[in-house]
């Protein structure tokens, strides 16, 4: 006999400064919002602070701090390796300079039309409307923003701004809505921008990314998840980095999300100490597979100010998608992806299951290790255009590989390649200190240095 689709029933245990908060304060998300904790005095209340935490919290000109008391319930108070403790409580480590950090690791500055949008990929937008979040993460990407109330681009002159940008850039076809968080925006005016979204002919989808669920699971109320709804096609991911952060709470918000057509997924940043062994890692998964979250990505932590305790090698989530791939299904496999420095964007890395290759054959292994031969067939032509394939707008500038797959040109070249390579005779001596976002390392012992900008 199938068992019936249930949801949980029960509720995550108050942490002891809110045993006695009524149930209607607890379940509404204002008050959630409104008795956020932030001091190291509200801290040791019910948890015990180690030294580095007490150092952390007492450090002045920190990156904010405010975690919702339902979130902070999620915290064991006696032990430091907690998970979800080591992602929202300030430590010592954060004052630590760390090599190749920077202040905006993804150069999305560098890629800002007008305030507040970044536009990186020739086809889709970033389109970033708070700086405030229901809590903040310690590794957080854009912390030379976010927290801050001040900041000046995040208005409604900017927002309509970014509507006009879009307007006049067709090739746009996906908006993603970030911050900060924008599911902390006063419900009518992210019903305002979805709606001047929606009002734009070639914008086809739209995306939030939110830790909203996760860290204020009160806020997806049956009103707001109707006013979500009018808006499709709309998708949102989640952010959910241990299987201790999923609880009855989370799982009632999701499905009221999935049962109002919302596409969910899920995104997860590898943390050193957190979620950077392969058990832990698969447990997520299931989990949110289990609760109709899609695992979307698992990111390589940022090269951000703040987070180098937070970094694992690259080797330990390759190790995890080794342990995923095969293991378990492939809706459960997220893409590995590294934020390239810079700008670049994101690059997807897997292990190597493509071993060798011939003119018509290819050598691949499985998760086993069992090896077998691919034959290509030896007939294929390639497709010509004709009606029936689709075309989309010109990307100027971006093309990259495919362009080059697709004949458009022969070569990428670095900038400042030509110049270094034409008529230059081979004993001349290259500048390196002219070289671009390069620091020629000290004499002596002192460490080199690489500085990017």
């Amino acid at each position: 006999m199938a068992i019936p689709y249930s949801l949980p029933a029960n509720t995550t245990e108050r942490a002891k400064p809110w045993t006695s908060v009524s149930d209607d304060q607890w379940n509404d998300w204002r008050w959630q919002l409104a008795n956020r904790i932030n001091s190291y005095d509200e801290f040791a209340q019910f948890i015990e602070l180690t030294e580095s935490e007490t150092i952390g919290l007492k450090a002045p000109n920190k990156f904010r701090v405010d975690i919702t008391p339902y979130f902070a319930s999620l915290i064991d108070p006696h032990d430091p390796d907690c998970p979800v403790r080591l992602q929202v409580i300030p430590r010592a480590e954060e004052l630590q300079a760390f090599e190749a950090q920077m202040e905006d690791s993804l150069g999305e500055d560098a890629h800002s039309p007008v305030p507040g949008l970044v536009h990186r990929y020739p086809d889709r937008v970033l389109m970033l409307v708070t700086t405030q979040c229901a809590s903040y993460c310690r590794y957080c990407t854009r912390s030379r923003v976010v927290g801050d109330p001040t900041a000046a681009f995040f208005n409604r002159a900017n927002y309509v701004k970014q509507l006009e940008y879009l307007r006049r850039t067709p090739q746009v076809r996906d908006v993603l809505l970030s911050g900060g968080d924008p599911l902390t925006l006063n419900p009518k005016i992210l019903d305002e921008l979805l709606t001047g979204l929606r009002e734009i002919p070639h914008i086809e989808i739209i995306r939030i990314g939110s830790r909203v669920p996760v860290f204020m699971p009160q806020r997806i109320t049956d009103e707001f998840v109707e006013m979500l709804r009018k808006h499709h096609p709309l998708w949102m991911n989640i952010h959910v980095n241990h299987p201790k952060e999923i609880t009855p709470e989370l799982v009632r918000a999701c499905a009221k999300l999935a049962d109002a057509g919302i596409p969910l997924g899920n995104q997860s940043v590898l943390l050193a100490g957190v979620n950077d062994h392969p058990n832990t890692m698969r447990k997520l998964m299931h989990d949110l597979v289990k609760m109709r979250v899609r695992p979307y990505y698992l990111y390589m932590a940022d090269l951000v100010e703040g987070s180098g305790h937070f970094r694992t090698t690259l080797a330990a989530g390759l190790e995890i998608m080794e342990s995923l791939r095969g293991h378990t299904s492939g809706y459960a496999v997220p893409t590995f992806a590294v934020d390239i420095p810079g700008g670049g964007g994101k690059v997807p890395v897997q292990p190597n299951y493509l071993l060798s290759q011939s003119h018509h054959r290819i050598v691949f292994r499985n998760f086993e290790g069992y090896l077998s031969t691919y034959t290509e067939p030896t007939n294929y032509k390639p497709p010509k255009m004709t009606r029936w394939i689709p075309t989309f707008p010109a990307e100027p500038g971006q093309r990259g590989v495919a362009g080059l797959l697709a004949g458009e040109g022969m070569t990428i070249k670095p900038a400042g390649w030509d110049q270094l390579h034409e008529n230059r005779d081979e004993h001349d001596e290259i500048n390196l200190t002219s070289a671009k976002n390069v620091e020629i390392a000290p004499p002596g012992d002192q460490p080199g240095w690489m500085k990017l900008h």
